[in-house]
């Protein structure tokens, strides 16, 4: 099958890139460094040649509402409209759960970028994941001040980039999710084994990895979305797939004990 995959180098991207090679699919890698744009469409009518399925694992460049909405609400009409003179006959989409919840932000981004996928005329299957374990790291260098790091107290059920990816490479090749039963349902969801503090990972990375950095736990009440995070917004709902491994298994192979 000719799968393209939108957003190739990101984190989910180069992941299900990977696992479709190795199922010996032919895999079109759309991002800029591979000389396709999704933003200008530059390169992108003939990366979607004869393309069965898209892939949209992009993410936008900025948090801002209304900078990311722009970026999504783009690149969705760029390859609706391409994918649709390609022939492409579905889009698979990966997205974050709970954004409904939150009424601003990068999650009201994402929900318009849901919204423009599922208003195409190419059909749409949207999988939803919860936050990454290779997230972690990334808040704990964002609130880093010194030899401490803030974090915002958050209830979330960590889960394996490459995991996502998995399930995003299934939905194109099979339709379907192990584990998910019947059915065609067009948002879906996927998070880790389970649900567990932010800072008590982010503490666990850094022992992990050795650093002397000190976590502290903060209820940002200057954020009007404090409570959504800490009250389980985040978490997935009933119907989820769970799917390993957990923060503790990825990081032992991540950073290997001596």
């Amino acid at each position: 099958m000719k799968i393209a995959v939108a957003g190739a180098t990101g984190r989910v991207g180069r992941h299900v890139v990977d696992l479709l090679e190795a199922g010996r699919h032919d895999v079109v890698a759309i991002s800029r460094s591979k000389g396709v744009d999704v933003i200008t469409g530059k390169g992108l009518a003939g990366a979607l040649a004869g393309v069965e399925c898209v892939i949209d694992a992009t993410s936008g460049p900025s948090p801002d509402q209304k900078s990311a909405t722009e970026f999504f609400t783009t690149a969705t009409r760029n390859l609706e409209e391409n994918g649709q003179r390609a022939g492409v006959k579905r889009m698979i989409v990966v997205s974050i759960i709970g954004i409904e919840r939150f009424p601003g932000g990068y999650a009201a981004a994402k929900v318009a970028h849901e919204k423009a996928m599922l208003a195409g005329s190419i059909p749409v299957r949207i999988l939803r994941a919860s936050q990454f374990h290779e997230f972690v790291g990334q808040l704990v260098e964002w609130g880093r001040e010194g030899e401490v790091s803030h974090l915002q107290k958050m209830r979330t059920q960590l889960v394996a980039a490459r995991t996502v990816a998995q399930a995003l490479a299934d939905l194109a090749t099979t339709g379907a999710l192990p584990g998910a039963g019947s059915g065609d349902a067009k948002i879906m969801e996927t998070a880790g084994p389970r649900a567990e503090d932010l800072a008590d990972a982010a503490r666990r990375l850094v022992a992990r990895r050795g650093d002397a950095l000190r976590i502290e736990e903060v209820s940002n009440t200057a954020d009007p979305d404090h409570a959504l995070y800490e009250t389980g917004a985040l978490l997935p709902g009933p119907n989820a797939i769970l799917a390993g491994p957990t923060f503790d298994a990825w990081l032992d192979a991540t950073f290997p004990r001596r």
